[in-house]
């Protein structure tokens, strides 16, 4: 059912919410996410959305997970399409695909700012932004009918844009005009900004249903790179609550879920949007919580005990001056109010236990992008409304590599500060690789390109301003360990010297972009390389590296050699360095687990025989 109509029709006492949820990486992960949105769907959400990587790169994972919440669970799913970088015809195919899966609603996005222009990239010109998508389905007579179509709005403005609001919202007012049904907007912390943004876009004339996006903050890195990321802008009293708690995940989780209630609750008493949409990034807790505070998952009043009755029959009967349904329930009215009741239980101010009900809800809740557990639904790093990708400017950062001293030269600057970023890092080198500097400018220079490390840590404080996390009162503690692109001919020498000198302290993986992957890690192993040590609480692992989530991390690895090399044409210097590196050199990771001699890896990787 197209979710306008749902609106329209369905008469509620609170405000409608759907959930978004993107494919994840891995097919543990996939599987997982399946009966996560199985167990939020009980709280009966409006409708959940799915995401669609840049360029269509998630596209057979978007269509498989919205063909399962539409067709198998009957949920209502609203799509996200990207139509720029698309290859001619995949637009089409996909809406063709949604329709097929009895799909009635599309976000239509533009994705990555359009790259058609060159002539070498085989892309669909014929979609530079989000209302071509909304015109081409609406002039298109097999879909016109067919589909309710959402658009993207930036009540803080646009990332990529520097155009002053008004200008911002005139192109909104012509998506609209094309045959949008509705806007989604991009998440925000702000509002008062928002409830004024809401009335200019009323006074331009838009007057189709806005939908809030709300993402209750997880952790305070992601937090701050998601709004650096999308451009948002973070009211001071935020920034000056999460400072002092920044190091405590499950203290900003709190304090995330806090404000996102009395950001839905303000909203709210304003009666301006008839629907909020929330950026679960693939978790539960969090928004479960939300919806407990705000109470709109369904808790009633406690029950008493009612017998299960099918039909009137023998049983004894409550006098005709007492209400009998507080005695007795039908069968089907038990099944379903227990099973709603489980997804309703009430928050409590710690987790009730390793039982499977719990366990499942919040065994990932605190993430750790391509270091957390790869059977998690949000394992890696997520960003919103297609992912994430090169910009023009980054790559003119970088110099137009031709030789491999220049990416040698590259990779030093960004450790030495003098470029913000590299394809590899979006930020600058952290507090904790400074210390490792000179052990990583070695390696560099050998032209092991370094892409993430960790120096050893023996129990440091978790008040540490460069090593702390977790609740204050505690210990953590960090195996060194190092990740960098060489050629197979250091694979084989860094075998060999495993072999020969790792005495059963060194574990090292090495892939290429043909699929090869070697080490000596035993199958199944996983290995713990940061964790945390508190008061009342099991040990803490928040880094783990094992096969699965190398191989991940390496597939998206050569994927960034290939995606920058497509800004150069075929031929030209850049992009045949860029090619022969991605289809030549490995990535290696290799930890040292002697966490307790901080020299212990860097002695193993330069110490001579």
């Amino acid at each position: 059912m197209k979710i306008t109509d749902k609106i329209t029709s369905q008469i509620t006492p609170n405000p409608f919410f759907t959930f978004e949820f993107f494919p994840p990486r891995t097919d543990q992960g996939f599987e997982n996410l399946i009966s996560r949105i199985s167990r939020l769907c009980i709280l009966n959400p409006l409708a959940v959305s799915i995401t669609w990587g840049a360029g269509g790169s998630t596209r057979e994972r978007s269509l498989e997970l919205t063909s399962l919440t539409q067709l198998e669970y009957g949920v209502d799913t609203v799509l996200h399409i990207t139509c720029t970088n698309m290859e001619r015809g995949s637009v089409n195919d996909a809406l063709q695909a949604a329709k097929t899966n009895k799909i009635q609603n599309i976000l239509a996005l533009r994705g990555d700012p359009p790259r058609g222009k060159e002539e070498w990239i085989p892309i669909d010109p014929n979609f530079q932004h989000a209302i071509d998508l909304v015109k081409f389905v609406r002039s298109t007579p097999e879909f016109s009918d067919h589909f309710c179509v959402g658009v993207a709005a930036y009540p803080d403005g646009h990332p990529d844009s520097h155009l002053d609001p008004d200008t911002e919202l005139n192109y909104l007012k012509e998506k609209v005009d094309a045959g949008a049904d509705f806007i989604v907007t991009q998440l925000f912390y702000d509002v008062d900004r928002f409830l004024e943004w809401v009335k200019m876009v009323r006074a331009k004339g838009i007057t189709v249903p806005i939908i809030p996006g709300i993402m209750p903050i997880q952790t305070y890195s992601s937090f701050l790179r998601l709004v650096k990321l999308c451009g948002i802008r973070v009211p001071q009293y935020v920034m000056d609550a999460l400072a002092p708690i920044s190091h405590d995940d499950q203290l900003v989780k709190d304090y995330g879920i806090k404000l996102a209630a009395e950001m839905i609750e303000r909203i709210t008493k304003q009666n301006v949007v008839p629907c909020f949409h929330f950026c679960t990034l693939n978790l539960e807790k969090s928004v479960q919580r939300v919806l407990e505070i705000l109470g709109w998952t369904g808790t009633t009043s406690p029950l008493h005990n009612r017998l299960i009755a099918e039909t009137a029959g023998n049983v004894i009967h409550p006098p005709a001056s007492v209400d009998g349904t507080e005695f007795m329930v039908t069968p089907i009215t038990a099944t379903n109010t227990a099973a709603f009741g489980l997804a309703s239980l009430p928050a409590s101010e710690t987790e009730a236990g390793r039982g499977e009900l719990n366990n499942a809800a919040s065994w990932d809740e605190f993430p750790n992008g391509r270091f957390g557990d790869y059977k998690s639904p949000a394992f890696g790093d997520q960003d919103r409304w297609g992912g994430p990708a090169m910009r023009n400017d980054e790559v003119s950062q970088w110099r137009h590599p031709k030789t491999l001293d220049d990416l040698t030269q590259l990779f030093l600057d960004h450790l030495h500060s003098r470029i913000a970023t590299t394809p590899f890092s979006q930020t600058a080198l952290s507090p904790e690789s400074i210390l490792i500097l000179g052990h990583l400018e070695k390696l560099t220079k050998r032209g092991w390109w370094t892409v993430g490390s960790q120096p050893a840590v023996d129990s440091a404080s978790s008040a540490d301003e460069v090593f702390g996390w977790g609740p204050r009162s505690g210990y953590v503690f960090q195996k060194g360990f190092v990740e960098f692109f060489c050629t197979v001919e250091d694979v084989d020498a860094i075998e060999r010297r495993v072999e020969e000198r790792g005495e059963g302290w060194v574990h090292w993986f090495a892939g290429d972009v043909k699929g090869e992957c070697r080490g000596n890690v035993p199958e199944d192993a996983r290995n713990a390389v940061t964790w945390g040590v508190f008061p009342g609480q099991e040990i803490v692992q928040t880094t783990i590296i094992e096969k699965e989530s190398f191989i991940s991390w390496k597939e998206e690895a050569f994927s960034i050699w290939a995606d920058w090399a497509s800004f150069y044409r075929p031929g030209s210097p850049e992009r045949t360095l860029l090619e022969s590196v991605r289809n030549e050199r490995w990535l290696v990771s290799i930890v040292h687990h002697d966490y307790k001699n901080v020299n212990s890896l860097w002695t193993f990787l330069f110490d001579e025989p």
